[in-house]
């Protein structure tokens, strides 16, 4: 295991409890429109504080890494949710993580890691990007996605790649946060296809054996 390997399993658990304070700091004020301007500062400060963290996160691996031009290439979207303030609701991707630990510990079946990860990444997007699309779409002009409910409502059809069309972001931040709900979705779909696949093959070849 190379030094950034290591340090990428020793920061795993700091980084998604620090995605969940940013969650809090960034849901909180996009749900309560109306909220105290004390508690809007100090989740600010948290908010800044996560962005921070990250930031030396990606240099310390960036430091490690034997190739760091090449690593940073590879790992273009974490450099890219340092670098743009436009992508910062992208950051709560990091939760996704989550449903990687829950899939290592799972049963052993296949069919038991297919629904801890399908059902994991896809709670998760659908919840953390509505969050996004509604803070990024709430007063933006000719809106449509004006409560959570909509947003929610949206997320889903999004990342299931049905798309009704009855709700659409119209801001630049909304739409990068719509491409990302349909990679996570396209991904999904593929990861469900190739996990059937495999398992299908796998007994095809126990009958054969036996």
């Amino acid at each position: 295991m190379s030094r950034v390997e290591r340090w990428e399993r020793r920061s795993e658990v700091p980084l998604i409890l620090l995605a969940l304070a940013f969650l809090v700091a960034y849901a909180w004020p996009v749900l309560d429109p109306g909220l105290d301007a004390d508690v809007a500062t100090v989740l600010g400060v948290v908010s800044y504080a996560v962005w921070v963290a990250f930031a030396i996160d990606l240099g310390v691996r960036l430091v490690l890494a034997d190739d760091a031009r090449a690593y940073a290439l590879r790992h273009w979207y974490d450099v890219a949710l340092v670098a743009l303030p436009l992508l910062r609701p992208l950051r709560l991707l990091r939760l996704l993580t989550l449903v990687r630990m829950l899939d290592r510990s799972a049963a052993s079946s296949l069919a038991g890691r297919v629904l801890v990860y399908v059902s994991g990444a896809s709670a998760l997007a659908v919840g953390l990007g509505a969050l996004a699309a509604l803070d990024a779409e709430r007063y933006a002009a000719g809106a449509n996605l004006t409560s959570y409910g909509d947003s929610l409502w949206w997320a889903a059809t999004t990342v299931t790649t049905v798309g009704y069309g009855d709700h659409y972001p119209v801001t630049t931040e909304g739409r990068f946060v719509a491409v990302a709900l349909m990679l996570v979705g396209i991904g999904l779909v593929g990861a469900v296809t190739a996990s059937v696949a495999t398992w299908i093959l796998g007994h095809v070849a126990e009958d054969r054996v036996g």
